[in-house]
């Protein structure tokens, strides 16, 4: 960081200081600044709060965010502290009837592909704290007590002055950066400093307490994740926790026709509510860790940039809806891993417009899709119809469990006729190869971490009728004539001169070994192939140098489904075709297409990969 300097009276950083201010330290936050300082970006997170999170809040990984942390090699603390949970029971009672439970399921069904099937509970604080010691050890503090207040633009090519202000001094502060994220949260502030942009909406009279603690009772499903509802009093909504603690949603039904007053919902009135929804078990609760209270509200902001395409939002700054299903804080933290790797190719000078303009076209819709499950699911759950909350959960579960979150075609997303699970806008289903160098079984979609890089797969059934193919294209792919060599050109250049600083977890992580041909991508083999059919050696430069992503379709038996991984990616291939296989940076496919072997097939692939990449690539 350069040295503070005075302008206008204000301390500031510098025309140079910053290249990403991002506003908010939740886990939106935290997740797009650790991957900017994982990639080498100059990050400063500002926060209105003077600590941590430490109690209550968001509470629930699901799989595609266990995924993604797998990836980022941040899950173990998360693994092994949290709370499991893989079935989930309904109950409920009415004037006639006492309280029964009614059904009892795996809360993701086989027919969801998973690698991990639960929601790993932990409380917000928890996933703060892995991003906050990862942001530590590359050298990274959130600057907090420290509100955002406004922000300035100039014009292009001057840096945007983004003004916070000390809740302990009273003092404003100048910031200079390229880029302006907004995390900070339904409330935010960098949300309303943009002119054009509003949260669009509605929040329902409906009222909830929520309260983490550790509680004495006999109800025999307290370890299960429950619905409770009761034709009196309302509806509950038990989820284990970590630490003999359990999260209890309780809903505030109104005993008239007037709406309930917020002023009357203490602590002890949600308590004995629950105690009534959930009689005869007794509940008594020995601790209580965090209480709170909210109303729903569903809304999404009409867009998640300003017009000049440096100032964005994200998380719940851009979307808000309940909490019951678990999906504010997973969203949120997938907003910000879509456009992180997006800004680091901006700050280093070589995104077109076009793929920043990808955020919104891909997020918005995301947010959009949540809100309209979660209006059907919340209106469900209030009314108590299990059969309903049940099938409207079978229904949206791969949406819920992240891995059936899915983006349209763009300039990123190129449409395909495969007919493998490996679609364009969509993540790579669960698959298991033996990576060549050292025999290891590997998740195919987790073995390589998240660098900033694409992933260029070739994919083959005969190594030795693929060998002229990717001689030929290996040849074209680094070529100054081609966008994919200008592209590794220039930023093995950029790298060379803001490059992340190496920490203690990446002599376990070794990065160099994906970036070793090029740092646009970790270029890869998937070969049917026996080990003993080929050499590294044999091989064209830049796979030989990507000795680490060399891997072989051999243990099907491993896998989820017990497939190969080739027949699961793509599909029918013939022994005389390699199919091109392009990951982009956040693990959603972007492009794939088989090619014949041939000379034409050669040309055509070379010309494709160059088009692809030259698509939002300035170079």
């Amino acid at each position: 960081m350069s040295p503070v300097q005075t302008i206008d009276g204000l301390e500031t950083d510098g025309i140079s200081g910053q290249d990403v201010i991002v506003v908010g330290a939740g886990p939106a936050g935290l997740m797009l600044a650790a991957n900017l300082v994982r990639f080498g970006i100059k990050t400063t997170i500002l926060d209105d709060r003077a600590d941590k999170t430490s109690t209550g809040r968001a509470d629930g990984l699901q799989p595609k965010s266990i995924e993604t942390l797998k990836q980022m090699r941040l899950a173990d603390p998360l693994l092994q502290r949290g709370v499991r949970i893989h079935d989930i029971c309904f109950w409920s009672s009415s004037k006639e009837t006492a309280l029964r439970r009614t059904e009892r399921a795996e809360h993701f069904p086989a027919l969801v592909d998973l690698l991990d099937p639960y929601i790993l509970l932990v409380h917000q604080g928890m996933v703060e704290d892995v991003f906050l010691q990862d942001l530590q050890a590359r050298g990274v503090e959130v600057t907090r007590s420290s509100p955002f207040v406004k922000y300035d633009n100039h014009g292009s090519g001057l840096p945007l002055n983004v003004f916070s202000r000390s809740t302990t001094s009273e003092k404003e502060r100048l910031w200079q950066t390229k880029y302006l994220v907004g995390c900070d949260g339904a409330h935010s502030k960098v949300r309303k400093a943009i002119p054009e942009i509003e949260a669009q909406g509605s929040s329902s009279e409906a009222i909830w307490g929520v309260l983490d603690g550790v509680i004495d009772t006999d109800f025999p499903d307290l370890w299960s994740k429950v619905v409770v509802y009761s034709e009196e009093a309302g509806n509950v909504l038990c989820i284990p926790r970590e630490r003999n603690m359990t999260r209890l949603y309780i809903e505030l039904r109104p005993e008239s026709d007037e709406p309930m007053d917020k002023a009357t919902a203490t602590q002890d009135f949600v308590m004995a509510r629950a105690r009534q929804i959930m009689a005869p078990y007794k509940l008594v609760w020995e601790s209580v860790e965090w209480f709170g209270i909210y109303q729903i509200g569903q809304r999404v902001a009409n867009c998640f940039t300003d017009e000049t395409g440096r100032v964005f939002i994200a998380g719940d700054a851009s979307h808000t809806h309940s909490p019951k299903a678990a999906q504010g804080m997973n969203t949120s933290m997938h907003d910000s891993l879509n456009l992180a790797w997006k800004l680091n190719l901006a700050v280093r000078g070589l995104a077109k417009q076009s793929l920043l303009e990808t955020y919104e076209q891909e997020r918005r819709k995301i947010a959009q899709d949540l809100i309209n499950f979660d209006y059907e699911h919340a209106n469900a759950f209030h009314e108590g119809d299990a059969k309903a909350l049940a099938r409207n959960f079978l229904t949206n579960v791969r949406f819920i469990s992240g891995v059936g979150v899915e983006y349209g075609s763009n300039v990123l997303n190129w449409p395909s006729k495969i007919t493998g699970g490996a679609k364009p806008g969509c993540l790579l289903p669960p698959a298991r190869l033996t990576r060549y160098i050292n025999a290891n079984p590997v998740d195919a979609q987790l073995d390589i971490p998240m660098l900033g890089q694409f992933r260029t797969y070739f994919v083959c059934k005969d190594i030795r009728q693929s060998r002229d193919f990717m001689d030929f294209v290996c040849a074209r792919i680094l070529c100054p004539d081609s966008v994919c060599g200008r592209a590794s050109a220039e930023l093995e250049v950029s790298y060379s001169e803001q490059d992340a600083a190496i920490t203690e977890s990446d002599s376990f992580v070794q990065p160099h070994r994906y970036v070793a041909a090029s740092r646009l991508s970790t270029f890869c083999v998937i070969t049917s192939s026996p080990k003993e059919d080929f050499e590294i050696v044999d091989l064209p430069h830049v796979l030989q140098a990507s000795k680490w992503t060399i891997y072989l379709d051999n243990v099907p038996e491993q896998d989820t489904r017990g497939q190969h991984c080739i027949d699961k990616w793509i599909g029918k291939l013939e022994d005389n075709e390699t199919a091109l296989l392009i990951v982009r940076p956040d693990g959603y496919v972007g492009a794939v297409k088989p090619w014949s072997c041939d000379a034409e097939g050669s040309i055509g692939a070379s010309l494709w990969l160059d088009e692809y990449f030259g698509g939002f690539l300035a170079c």
